[in-house]
């Protein structure tokens, strides 16, 4: 593929630059003071005020894909997220933002005309946002066939009892909408068609939310991440996702680009932490001498950049193979950035941590978020072990039948 960035996402680049330079990094410390206040679960003031001004500059659902009425593909959003990516609250005044992104892509994907009209539109609009309710405290949830919720049919009604966590989002006040992830077939000889997806709105009778769940101390509010009780919820029949026993394609259609929007805003964190880490160490002075000058700093700023840009032409890489293939062609790519970047950036953020003592680990530098966030990471929409394991069996079958056709090619 040719690496290089086309006119139109040079232009597209710069002027999220711009609006980052202009109205993201002078207002840093609003959203901070924000978070820490008593207020802090509710919306953030500078992130509505500055949504209409994303809007009105052409950078508003950048994520949304030309397929369903965007006008970038993957490869083309691929920077721009990065460059959003380099601070933490910034995707959303873009309506950029996770778990909405992969939300609004199922409902365009996979929903009905009336539920888009409903719950799509109203997001895309950045009016409501919404949760993802996959995984559940009792089970290994990156195993789908393990969820436990039970998704009972009761003539034109769902009938759902079941207890999710890490529900990424749902303390937001504005969070309207839940697709919910669980078992309407149970029984069935088929492990994958077990699964359905609902849509639930927030405020259904019998949902409880029971706690938010800090990520190493940190509550992430007003997004938070919630542990989430749903007894006896009804919702209309008509409510189901593609069709019962559809849950697991669902989750698996879902899940590719948002890895690649994972996967880019980490590089964009790890490069602000590469330079966090110059910065510090050109002007710390240890043992006589800039830390700069020791060697083994120099060592890790050397590979950090390594690191970094190896990570981003992979993922690079796996978004122009989704582009041109598929996503299920390119799942050996996509399996191998969602290991690779969180593991890149966490690396690299720790290592400027080590070049920050002990201001490292306190909150004067973001470091200890950004490290919380892509370590984080490193679980969400799957452990890295269930990716290396995905590839390890990809290679194996493809060495096979390398080895299988050689052996026929070769003369007897």
């Amino acid at each position: 593929m040719n690496f290089d960035y086309t006119p139109k996402v040079q232009e597209l680049r710069e002027k999220v630059r711009a609006f980052m330079a202009e109205h993201i990094h002078p207002n840093d410390h609003k959203w901070h003071e924000h978070v820490k206040s008593e207020r802090r679960w509710e919306a953030v003031p500078i992130i509505e005020e500055l949504k209409p001004r994303a809007r009105a500059a052409g950078l508003w659902n950048l994520w949304r894909p030309k397929t369903h009425g965007g006008a970038l593909t993957n490869l083309e959003y691929a920077p721009l997220c990065e460059i959003m990516g380099r601070v933490h609250w910034a995707p959303e005044v873009f309506n950029c933002s996770a778990p909405d992104t992969g939300n609004m892509e199922t409902l365009l994907k996979y929903g009905t005309a009336e539920q888009n009209r409903e719950w799509c539109e109203p997001l895309l609009e950045g009016k409501i946002r919404s949760a993802f309710l996959m995984t559940e405290p009792g089970v290994a949830s990156s195993d789908a066939t393990n969820i436990q919720t039970r998704i009972l049919r009761e003539k034109n009604e769902y009938v759902i009892n079941g207890v999710k966590w890490w529900s990424s989002g749902a303390g937001d006040p504005r969070c309207r909408i839940y697709i919910v992830m669980g078992k309407t077939d149970p029984d069935n000889t088929s492990r994958h068609s077990q699964q359905s997806m609902v849509l639930v709105p927030s405020d259904a009778k019998g949902i409880t939310v029971l706690r938010h769940l800090p990520v190493f101390g940190f509550d992430d509010a007003p997004h938070g991440h919630m542990e989430i009780e749903l007894k006896d919820v009804r919702v209309p029949a008509s409510n189901v996702l593609l069709g019962e026993g559809r849950g697991f394609e669902i989750a698996q259609g879902r899940l590719g680009p948002g890895r690649i929007h994972h996967c880019m805003r980490l590089i964009g964190q790890a490069e602000v932490a590469l330079e966090k880490m110059c910065r510090r160490a050109t002007e710390r002075i240890a043992f006589g001498r800039a830390v700069a000058d020791q060697g083994v700093t120099r060592e890790r700023i050397a590979e950090a950049r390594i690191m970094i840009d190896a990570a981003r032409y992979m993922v690079l890489n796996a978004a122009w193979k989704m582009d041109t293939v598929g996503n299920k062609v390119a799942k050996k790519e996509i399996a191998m950035i969602k290991v690779f970047a969180p593991n890149v950036a966490c690396q690299v953020i720790d290592w400027a941590m080590q070049v920050h003592g002990g201001g490292g680990v306190s909150e004067d530098f973001g470091l200890a978020y950004a490290y919380a966030h892509a370590r984080t990471l490193r679980f969400a929409d799957g452990p890295d072990e269930v990716h290396r394991n995905q590839i390890a069996k990809m290679e194996l079958g493809e060495q096979t039948s390398v080895a299988q056709a050689l052996a026929k090619a070769r003369p007897r």
